[in-house]
């Protein structure tokens, strides 16, 4: 079992610290996204990168639609991850969409868990009554359908957008390659999981201490939702970062660094 999934999502282990950092990868992404953040953790921890099924260099034949039907899918595909390689005190860091995955992982079996980054994150992406989400839902029903019919141009049009770093373009290029890399069924159904998701009411069951990295000006995850994670996520701490768009692991990878160090080497959780 733990050489089938450490094939099944293309596990690799980096690093020469014994504390786990696991790096999960968003929504048309892969761990190769992660390579301007890790090399400035290997020294001190043990560096675990993965592909999620459908994605990356993972085992595409893996891919089950029912078992990927929602993000508890994803967040058994970490414990299972967690499991093979006997993992704990895992600090967990997410982007965008694998935020609420480590969050619902660690709900599941918190023993694995320490603490958990959540780079980009949201627990909602569609307006609601007394929220904002940044999406009404006939946008989100407007990117599926765009997704079904022109998946090509629907990558062009989106990634830059996502990415918002015009005077970088290689990064927005980098990104639409990467979605349109993925088998667009797979890819259609992962982007309905997320952007329908809601996971607002799995806050308050999380038990362990996070960082919220919120970027300036970002399409996805506007600052409203930052302010509500922190709000109603329990020992959460909110960092608003002066980068902009929705990938800044990419776009602004020293600053995304100095914010996870900081906050690991504090002792102080509030």
């Amino acid at each position: 079992m733990p050489t089938d999934v450490l094939k099944r999502n293309h596990v690799r282990v980096l690093g020469k610290g014994t504390t786990p950092m696991l790096f999960a990868h968003g929504f048309g992404c892969a761990q190769q996204m992660w390579r301007y953040i890790w090399p400035a953790f290997e020294d001190d921890y043990k560096i675990v990168l993965f592909d999620y099924v459908g994605s990356g260099q993972s085992d595409v034949s893996a891919y089950n639609s029912e078992r990927y039907a929602n993000l508890n899918g994803y967040a058994e595909d970490v414990l299972d991850i967690c499991r093979a390689l006997d993992l704990r005190e895992v600090i967990f860091v997410g982007h965008s969409v694998s935020c609420m995955v480590g969050l619902l992982a660690s709900i599941k079996e918190p023993v694995f868990f320490q603490k958990i980054i959540l780079v980009s994150p949201s627990p909602r992406y569609i307006n609601d009554q007394g929220y904002v989400g940044g999406f009404e839902h006939a946008d989100i029903e407007e990117l599926l359908t765009t997704m079904e019919r022109n998946f090509i141009g629907w990558a062009n049009f989106l990634a830059p957008a996502i990415m918002k770093n015009p005077g970088n373009p290689e990064l927005g290029q980098e990104l639409t390659e990467s979605f349109c890399s993925t088998d667009p069924v797979i890819a259609r159904q992962f982007a309905e999981v997320t952007f329908l998701s809601d996971n607002r009411r799995d806050l308050h069951k999380v038990r362990h201490p996070s960082l919220i990295l919120q970027c300036s000006d970002d399409m996805v995850a506007p600052a409203e939702v930052g302010s509500y994670l922190r709000d109603n996520l329990p020992a959460s701490q909110l960092v608003l970062m002066e980068a902009t768009g929705h990938c800044p692991h990419m776009s602004a990878p020293e600053e995304t660094i100095h914010f996870m160090k900081q906050y690991l080497e504090s002792s102080v959780l509030t």
